[in-house]
């Protein structure tokens, strides 16, 4: 008879001050968004065993197939397979924490510094980058997501609908609507164990949806202009399949085409500054609530940004094994995800048209793409090319 082999041992629960402290310092080094998820499951399953493989695992299908940025929701996770609701809130919030809090001070500079020579060549130079890594970022999503014709189709579709100015949520739903019925069904992975202690008491989550309503019905009351902002984010976020960069095209179109809170330049230099702090790429609402409200803006705006995901790991977490196993589920997702290919295309397009090209900009442009393209991390690229920009830009 053949042994089954033992299981796994994990080590004792962290207390939430340990686990915030533990995530905290990961947000820390942030960068290059999902490509943390090796560092979160080496901390997580290999160095701390506080969490095993398969659960890991598990986490990360799911993290990938509901809205959001997909590293922080995979803290989010983490947390709430250790400590419950309290330790999903722990790892999330210390995760965020590093990035938000730089790109704070990074828009206060930038406000305070935006017409100096020297910055504002590193913004000319930036803007031109920006539209290399949301290119790069297309390709990669396309060949991704892009296997079949069909997958095509749905691509081009959701181009063309964002394209000729459609809302980008029906453009995502509908997209859905098309997977749902010209995919092709593919075979599920083999369901996991479902957990046999309870992560959280429902009236827990209940309590606090209730106190978070609460709150954002006090700002309708009281500050309407914050409300319109931190509905937007939620939106935003709640619509962000694929990943933090699926976000840009949606903001762009909100922020800069809809509402005309800023213009296009503007909001490049925002995505911009976002490339050189850790964390996901959503962390742009920081940026973009700070330029419009000070620093109460970009607290609301970062909360909102991120409070969709938390909610949907939280509550979708007992659920999503079941939820995994449906065909009809699997389709929709897959036509959504592929959505956002054509979405990126037509968003590094418009990106491109608020950009005053030459050629030195055309070869910082090529020049990160390649870069990019060939796995350099984005840090670098971006610092090297806001270097660059001082020297031959003006």
């Amino acid at each position: 008879m053949t042994k089954l082999p033992e299981p796994e041992t994990l080590a004792p629960i962290p207390s939430l001050h340990q686990l915030f402290l533990s995530f905290l310092r990961l947000g820390a080094t942030a960068f290059g968004g999902p490509a943390m998820i090796p560092y979160i499951r080496r901390m997580a399953v290999e160095q701390h065993k506080w969490l095993d493989d398969r659960s890991f695992r598990d986490g990360l299908a799911l993290c990938q197939t509901i809205p959001g940025a997909t590293a922080v929701q995979m803290c989010g996770y983490v947390g709430l397979r250790i400590r419950g609701l309290a330790g999903a809130t722990a790892t999330f919030v210390a995760f965020a924490l590093p990035a938000f809090l730089l790109m704070l001070v990074l828009s206060a500079l930038y406000v305070l510094t935006q017409s100096v020579p020297q910055v504002t060549a590193i913004f000319n130079g930036l803007q031109a980058v920006v539209v290399a890594i949301i290119a790069n970022a297309t390709v990669s999503f396309g060949r991704t997501y892009l296997k079949t014709w069909q997958t095509a189709l749905i691509a081009v579709f959701a181009a063309g609908l964002f394209w000729f100015g459609v809302n980008p949520i029906a453009a995502i739903v509908l997209s859905g609507v098309v997977g749902l019925l010209i995919l092709k069904s593919e075979r599920t992975a083999h369901k996991a164990e479902i957990a046999k202690r309870p992560l959280y008491a429902l009236r827990s989550l209940l309590i606090l949806v209730a106190v978070l309503a609460l709150g954002y019905l006090a700002l309708y009351l009281l500050q309407p202009a914050l409300f319109e902002l931190a509905s937007l984010m939620l939106v935003i976020d709640l619509f962000a399949f694929g990943g933090g960069f699926t976000s840009v095209p949606f903001m762009f179109n909100q922020v800069v085409s809809i509402r005309h809170w800023m213009d296009g330049p503007t909001f490049l230099n925002g995505i911009a500054l976002g490339q050189i702090t850790p964390g996901p790429i959503v962390i742009t609402a920081t940026y973009v609530g700070y330029l419009l409200y000070g620093a109460v803006g970009a607290v609301i705006a970062t909360f909102s940004v991120f409070l969709p995901s938390f909610l949907i790991v939280v509550a979708i977490t007992p659920f999503f094994d079941r939820l995994r196993g449906t065909r009809y589920f699997n389709k929709v997702i897959r036509g959504v995800s592929v959505s956002f290919v054509g979405l990126l295309l037509v968003t590094t397009i418009h990106f491109g048209q608020n950009v005053p090209w030459d050629l030195p900009r055309i070869v910082l442009a090529s020049a990160a793409f390649v870069a990019l393209y060939l796995k350099a991390d984005i840090l670098w690229v971006v610092l090297a090319t806001g270097l660059l920009s001082v020297l031959i830009l003006r």
